[in-house]
Formats: C-alpha cells, sequence, structure tokens
C-alpha cells in the first residue's frame, strides 16, 4: 500500500479555520452533524472531481478520542490480574505438552496477543444463554483456544487434569487444539479451525439470526454475534467474501473483532504496507463501521502534546515490518530508530526515559480503549462494525518469542523466560512453580474469584457452552409419507427426473401446517433451474426490507416475490454463502434451541469439490439437513462440460463420518430416504445429515416394489431379474445409470441368452461402512464364527458382478473388498465434456453396450462363456478398442 500525508500547508490560516469550524460544531452539535456536514462535503467533493484516486482510511490513531471514551466500568487492578493468571495457564498448559510430547505443538503467542480482547468480553460483554435470552455467539480465535480453557479452568468448568491433556484426545478426558463442537459437544458452538471459515459463518448467522425472527420462529433481538479473528486470517477469499451482505441487510448485531498483531505463522503481514490501514480501506468499502483500536491510554498525553500532528506523519510512515521490529525491542531501540528519525518526534519524547518509552502499549492490550470500541459498537446502529486492534503478537513472552518472527512456532520457554514471563505479569509463582509449570488458580474467596464469577454472573452465566439436545416439546415430528410423497412411492411409470420429485415432495413439506414452516429451502441463485420458481409465490424469498420494487413478471403465476417473513433464501451466485446459511439452520437446534430443516439444493459440482471445507466445519459443528446436489453425475448434465459435471462428490462426501451419501434411482427411493433422514435428525436427534445427487434426466418412474425399504437404506437391493436358466452374472446400477444396466440385461438375455439379476445400489458408501464396521467387530471380537456384513450377504455367490455408476470408479470400487466375486467397476474417471447424454455415456464406457460387454468379458474368463461370443458382441457393439482411455484425454 502506498501511504502519503501531505506534508506541507500553502494556507495555514485557511486550514485552521476549516478545523475551528467542524470543532465548534462538533462541541455544539455533537459527532452526528459533524459527520452529516462531512458527509456532505465529501459528496460535493466527489462530483466536482476532487477526488481521482486515494484510500478511504483514517490516520493512524484511535477512532475514539480520550474525551468520548467514558467511564471504565470494571475494577483494572483485578482484571489485570486474572489476565495475566489466564495467559500463565494457558503458556503453562501448551509448554507442558510440547515437554512431556514434543510432537504435539502448541500455540502460546496467539493468545499472548489477544488475552485482554477476550477478557474484554467475557468481563463485560459476551451474554450467556439463560432461561430468558438466548445468548449472544462468538465466533473465537482458534489459535487462541488455550486462553478459553484457561479461563474456563478457573471458572470450575475445566478440571487441572483436562488441561494436563490438552492436545491429548485419544485416551479420553482431554482437550482439541482448536474449536470442535464433535469433539467437545457441551463447549464449543462453532468451529473456527480452518482459516476464513469464521467470519464468513459469523455473518451468515448474524443473518440467520433475524431470518429466524422475521418469520416469527425465534426472538432474537437484543442478541448479538462476536467475531475475534486475526489479521492475517481476512486474507482468505471466505473472510471478506461476505462483507457487504452484512451491510447491505444492516447486520447491526454483528461485531468483528480483528486482532492485528502484525504477523502470520512465518512473518510480518504487510511488511511493506499496513494491514490496519488496508483494512479499514476494505470494510468502509463494504458499508461496515470501522473502529480502531491502536494505541494505549500511555500514549494519550504524547498525542496531547503533539500540535503539529508529527506523530501521525511518523506513524504514515512505518510499515508493517518495522512495526514489528520495534515491538521485539526495548525503549532505547524505539527511541533511536523511531523517535530521533524526525527532530519534532524527537522533541516530543525527550523529557521519557527508556523505560517509559518502552512501556507504551499498543491499543489491542488497554482495556480501557477496548471497552470504549466494544461500547461503541454495541451502541452503534444500521450497520456490523468491525474493531480493529493492535497488538503484538507473543505480548508478555519477552525475547522468546514477542514480537519476533518465530513467535507462533515458540512452543518451548526456558527458566530464565519463565522467571522474566512471571515477574513482567506480578504471577505469585515460585521458581519451582515455574520449573513444574504448575497451573495458577486463586483461593476460591480471593478477590479475583469473586470478581470472575460476579462478572459472568451479570452477563447470564459461563461461556461457550452448547446445547446438545433440543428439548422434547421442541421436537419435531415428521409427516407422514403418504402426505407429500405417494406420487413418488405409486408413480406407476409416470415419467419424471429424480430433481423434479424431490421439488414436489419439498413443496408437499412445505404445506404442512406443524413442520412445514420450520423447512429452510435455500437454493445459490438457482431455483428456476430445479424447478423451485413455484415456491416463489408459495413462500416467498426472505428480504429484511420487503420488495421495494414490482418485479418484471409480476403477471405470472410465479412471480419474484420477496417478502419479510419470506421463508426461501436465494442466496445469489455464491455456494459459501449459501452453505454458510444453510450451517446456521442445521445447527439451529442448538445455538438458538429452534430446530430448523435446510435443504440446499445445488449444482452436484459446486458442492463437496467447490465449499468442502465449509461442509466438512457444518459436520464438526453436528449440523442436521439435506444437501441436495442437483444435475448430478458426470453423463447426466449434458452439454455444460468439465467445470459443471459431478464425477467425484460421492468420493468426498464418503469421507465424512457424520454425512449419509445417497446417490437414488428413483423417487421412490429418494421418498424412502428422505423420510428416514428426517426421522433420524428430526425425531431421534442423530448427529447426522444427509447428501442426495438427484439428476435433471427424465425417465419412467416405477411404484415401490414390496419389501424394499430397509435395502434402500442400506445401500442396496435387488430390483428383477433378466433372461432364464439362472443368473450367470450379477448387474449393479446407481442413480440414472441404472437405466443403461437395465438395458444392458436386456440386451444380454435377448441377444445372448445371458440371464442377470438387478441389484439398484442407492449408497456405496453406506455398505462400505457397514462392511467396515462388521469386519472391525469381527477382527477384535475373536469370534470362530464371523458375521457377515449386508453387502456380503445380499452379493453372495461367486458369479461376476459389474457396477456401472455415473461418477469414477472409486465409488464402486468401495464395496469391492467385501464380496468374493469378481468385481469389475465402470464409471466416469476423467474430465468431463459438452456433448449429449448418449454420446457422453459411450465415452466414458458407462453405457448399455459397454456394460454388456463387461458382463460377457468377465463370463468367458471365467470359462462361463465362449471367447466366440465376446467377439460377436464387440463386433456387434462397434468399440473401438484403439480408442484412448476417457480418463487420459
Amino acid at each position: 500500500m502506498s501511504i502519503q500525508v501531505p506534508t506541507q500547508d500553502i494556507d495555514a490560516v485557511e486550514t485552521q479555520e476549516w478545523i475551528d469550524a467542524l470543532t465548534a460544531v462538533t462541541a455544539a452539535n455533537g459527532s452526528e452533524r459533524a459527520q452529516y456536514l462531512l458527509r456532505r462535503l465529501e459528496d460535493v467533493a466527489r462530483r466536482n472531481g476532487v477526488f481521482t484516486g486515494g484510500q478511504p482510511f483514517s490516520s493512524y490513531r484511535n477512532t475514539i478520542p480520550v474525551a468520548q471514551q467514558g467511564h471504565y466500568p470494571g475494577d483494572l487492578d483485578v482484571e489485570e490480574r486474572l489476565t495475566s493468571i489466564i495467559r500463565w495457564n494457558a503458556l503453562a498448559m501448551v509448554v507442558r505438552a510440547n515437554k512431556a510430547y514434543g510432537e504435539l505443538g502448541g500455540h502460546i503467542a496467539s493468545y499472548a496477543s489477544a488475552a485482554e480482547i477476550f477478557e474484554t468480553g467475557f468481563n463485560h460483554f459476551f451474554r450467556a444463554q439463560s432461561d430468558d435470552f438466548g445468548g449472544d455467539l462468538v465466533y473465537f480465535q482458534p489459535h487462541s483456544a488455550p486462553g478459553v480453557y484457561a479461563r474456563a479452568f478457573l471458572e470450575g468448568r475445566l478440571s487441572e487434569e483436562r488441561l494436563a491433556n490438552y492436545r491429548q484426545e485419544v485416551g479420553g478426558n482431554g482437550l482439541c487444539s482448536y474449536p470442535h463442537p464433535w469433539l467437545m459437544p457441551d463447549f464449543w458452538q462453532f468451529p473456527t479451525g480452518s482459516m476464513g471459515i469464521g467470519p464468513m459463518s459469523a455473518i451468515y448467522q448474524a443473518r440467520y439470526m433475524r431470518y429466524l425472527e422475521g418469520r416469527g420462529l425465534a426472538n432474537t433481538a437484543g442478541r448479538h454475534v462476536w467475531g475475534v479473528f486475526g489479521d492475517g486470517e481476512m486474507d482468505e477469499p471466505e473472510s471478506i467474501g461476505a462483507l457487504t451482505l452484512a451491510a447491505r441487510e444492516n447486520l447491526d448485531n454483528l461485531t468483528f473483532i480483528v486482532n492485528c498483531n502484525l504477523q502470520r505463522l512465518d512473518g510480518p503481514v504487510r511488511g511493506n504496507g499496513q494491514i490496519i490501514q488496508e483494512l479499514e480501506s476494505l470494510f468502509i468499502g463494504a458499508g461496515w463501521n470501522v473502529i480502531k483500536v491502536l494505541w494505549g491510554s500511555e500514549w494519550d498525553n504524547l498525542f496531547a502534546r503533539d500540535k503539529d500532528l508529527v506523530l501521525l506523519r511518523r506513524f504514515a510512515e512505518t510499515v508493517d515490518g518495522e512495526y514489528q521490529d520495534l515491538g521485539s525491542k526495548d525503549g532505547d531501540y524505539n527511541r533511536a530508530k523511531f523517535f530521533d528519525r524526525d527532530p519534532a518526534t524527537r522533541d516530543l519524547v525527550m523529557h521519557m526515559t527508556d523505560g517509559e518509552i518502552n512501556a507504551l502499549k499498543r491499543g489491542g492490550h488497554d482495556f480501557r480503549k477496548l471497552y470504549a470500541a466494544f461500547a461503541a459498537a454495541k451502541a452503534h446502529k444500521g450497520r456490523p462494525t468491525v474493531i480493529l486492534a493492535k497488538t503484538k503478537k507473543g505480548f508478555g513472552m519477552g525475547d522468546a518469542g514477542e514480537s519476533r518472527m518465530t513467535a507462533h512456532q515458540s512452543k518451548k520457554l526456558d527458566m530464565e523466560a519463565l522467571v522474566a514471563f512471571r515477574d513482567r505479569f506480578g504471577l505469585p509463582l515460585t521458581e519451582k512453580d515455574l520449573e513444574e509449570l504448575k497451573f495458577y488458580k486463586p483461593a476460591a474467596d480471593s478477590p479475583e474469584m469473586k470478581y470472575l464469577h460476579a462478572q459472568r454472573e451479570t452477563l447470564g452465566g459461563y461461556m461457550p457452552r452448547r446445547r446438545a439436545k433440543t428439548p422434547e416439546p421442541k421436537r419435531l415430528i415428521v409427516p407422514d409419507r403418504s402426505k407429500y410423497a405417494r406420487f413418488a412411492t405409486e408413480a406407476d411409470g409416470k415419467v419424471m427426473s429424480t430433481t423434479m420429485a424431490a421439488v414436489r415432495m419439498l413443496g408437499g413439506l412445505l404445506k404442512d401446517k406443524t413442520f412445514g414452516p420450520r423447512i429452510v429451502p435455500i437454493v445459490a441463485d438457482e431455483a428456476r433451474t430445479f424447478g423451485m420458481d413455484n415456491l416463489f409465490r408459495q413462500i416467498g424469498i426472505y428480504a429484511p426490507q420487503g420488495q421495494l420494487y414490482e418485479p418484471e413478471d409480476a403477471g405470472s403465476m410465479m412471480f419474484y416475490k420477496e417478502a419479510k417473513n419470506g421463508q426461501l433464501l436465494e442466496e445469489g451466485i455464491t455456494e459459501a454463502g449459501a452453505i454458510s446459511s444453510w450451517s446456521a439452520a442445521a445447527t439451529s437446534y442448538s445455538v438458538h434451541d429452534t430446530p430448523t430443516l435446510p435443504f440446499y439444493i445445488y449444482y452436484s459440482m459446486f458442492g463437496f469439490q467447490r465449499v468442502g471445507d465449509l461442509i466438512w466445519a457444518a459436520a464438526d459443528q453436528r449440523a442436521r439437513g439435506f444437501l441436495l446436489g442437483a444435475t448430478a453425475g458426470r453423463t447426466t448434465l449434458s452439454g455444460e462440460g468439465l467445470q459443471h459435471q459431478d464425477g467425484t462428490s460421492h468420493v468426498i462426501a464418503a469421507t465424512v463420518p457424520n454425512c449419509r451419501a445417497y446417490d437414488p434411482a428413483y423417487a421412490y427411493e429418494l421418498a424412502v430416504i428422505m423420510d428416514d433422514g428426517m426421522k433420524r435428525m428430526m425425531e431421534d436427534q442423530a448427529d447426522e445429515f444427509y447428501y442426495l445427487t438427484v439428476m435433471n434426466e427424465n425417465y419412467a418412474q416405477p411404484s415401490m416394489p414390496d419389501g424394499a425399504e430397509q435395502g434402500i437404506l442400506k445401500g442396496l437391493y435387488q430390483i428383477g431379474s433378466r433372461g432364464e436358466g439362472g443368473a450367470k452374472a450379477r448387474l449393479i446400477g446407481s442413480g440414472t445409470i441404472l437405466t443403461e444396466v437395465i438395458a444392458a440385461a436386456d440386451m444380454l438375455a435377448t441377444d445372448y441368452g445371458i440371464a442377470t439379476d438387478l441389484f439398484s445400489a442407492t449408497s456405496f458408501s453406506e455398505l462400505a461402512r457397514d462392511a467396515r464396521a462388521v469386519e472391525r467387530e469381527n477382527r477384535l471380537g475373536g469370534t470362530t464364527t464371523p458375521t457377515e456384513a449386508y453387502v456380503s450377504q445380499t452379493l453372495a455367490g461367486s458369479a461376476p458382478i459389474v457396477a456401472a455408476t455415473d461418477y469414477v470408479r472409486a465409488v464402486p470400487q468401495m464395496i469391492a473388498p467385501y464380496v468374493d466375486a469378481r468385481f469389475i467397476a465402470l464409471g466416469t474417471d476423467g474430465f468431463g465434456r459438452s456433448a449429449n447424454r448418449a454420446d457422453l455415456r459411450a465415452f466414458f464406457e458407462v453405457d448399455r453396450k459397454n456394460i454388456a460387454l463387461a458382463v460377457i468379458e468377465a463370463l468367458v474368463r471365467a470359462g462361463d462363456e465362449e471367447p466366440a461370443t465376446l467377439a460377436k458382441a464387440l463386433d456387434a457393439f462397434s468399440l473401438d478398442a484403439s480408442a484412448p482411455a476417457p480418463w487420459t484425454v
């Protein structure tokens, strides 16, 4: 960033007149009037071409002047002692773990820089959930987790044993490295360990709270979302990807605190620039209210004496790499390298000792400055607020890590460093205590402990805390399947796509007066593509301001209808934003004590591949809901080509432990899976979610055969046979490729006299999970009569098996280890491309001819067919053996 401040004043008298006028207006009519006049002047300047460029940031100083700070309501001495104790216990926790197990890692420096930020929140602002209040929500900077644990230890919520087991969870009673609700379901609310997902998730959570209130589902008024994030983290695209949404929807229930310690893991965030000024420009441009907390109270007298603003000139000239260097050195170095470089600043600090210069703190370590910023953010209306708090990474660690390049990697401290840390923060610890890294907890009747508990009592209790289950009276009962899915279970050959069936079932569920209002439909600007435009009028699109215009299609049956109480979340072209909304709705049962059931429908390729990290975080957060991967498969979506055609999502979905993934071919299969999923998630409160792939290909839909439900849910069941004289082979299909499998079976029976059994595989991943569980049970159980997995029972025998899907071979191959027969997997490995369905399936060798050929080849190799049969098929099918394999081109 180029930083320039004018240094010459061509008319000092005129300048002073403008300054005096603004000062007088502010004194007489307040800051709001002054801001109004400044905005009007800026408008005129822009119209007249005065502004031709430049960055919209303010001077490098605190936004809130001393005169507007107000009274500090807490006991500073006690709070500083508490913060020091928590800092020590966090440090001891990390160093202990690394002393015992050198490979465990840990983070000391990050929390050291953010301790005052968190303590300001915990002591004065973060309100807990109570019987009559839903509580605030806090997205914790993940690397600061040791400090949150250390505070919970003082509160009596975590034992000393658990602190000693930091990052040692396998044996039980340990603490996870970062916030993980899956691992600590009664403690953490939100997973933030993957950089960037915290800020975006916080924005959509604040928006979802407004959605709940707008629809009358929950009272979220007065609740606030706080997010503490790092300045380096703001480089992630997700961190800044939804800033304009927060401003556009006036989310004044949201505050970010960006911990600007000017340091990433390896060094400065903006060594050659100023990250705080850059972030201010970014947030102002996005429409946020910005509050900077850069300098501590020790600087106030200097600013008051600096009539010529020479400090601001030096600040503007100093880049972050230099600030980091200055932060790592003592007062004499700061005097020589910062103040003495300009005669004006040298004279400004002439009266100060090196020790006094060394004691000049950054604003993010000053409770008074932080409290004023938090209070101003909470009071600000109409826009979200970001607090940019300047800190030192490793604050208090001295030569062992304070503002050092290696601060993030600091995990071990020698005795000299521990003594220096103790002395700096005035901790009542002996050298033996230091050597043993002893945790310190003041007596229950000490001023520190009384204060800590009293402050949290005032704020409603302790946090973070997560509610794991929905109370019995608030549980949702799923409507009878016949009310919304009879058309699917009794289709009787009606032609439709599974996407159409899914949307029709969703429409039926929405009509249920009790269950329907709790459904949250979500799309990323593709509602018309998926046939959901009928929902526009039925349930409306959520818009906090309602509809301020008459839509172009107002005269049509399915016009675009926005409403304050709209139910559909139409997110625009942002899969990351849509999945963040889905995550908020999918965890509403815990976060808001209001169970809701989200259905997010999207191009399947843009799910796990595009925003898989956010889906993984939702899994960690114990999300409950449906992800519908529409226009699914690599050959179903004809014409779109490589970027859109999905062949891999089921592979990735299979790696998420609590994701149940299905690829149904028929509408009745979809109905059974959805019904069971809703009951498991809403009634049984299972911490799992469902990924269902649905296709846009129309074909005849049969009615559900008797006794099929168990097999549909387990992942495999037989749908029939073809030919006479007993099956020589088994054919398995999933999704839309099942139609090609059936056609291949007919071809084999009619043209070659080969009989086959036909199976529909709704979920290879569910089959594999069951088989793995049985395999483990047999291995550890030591029984001489092992249990047989469901897939092994269903596919018992030696007749070869050919499985074909619209996904890569790795999907059906999940079950290969659990069958005894020869197993041939056909799939769509390779890049997609534009073509019609028939040509795509022929190209990827998953069409009926290639399926039939695979059966014949397997039977010839097994000696059950003559080689001449294979030659006849090759000739009849006109398949080119010299053509390159589809995954190579």
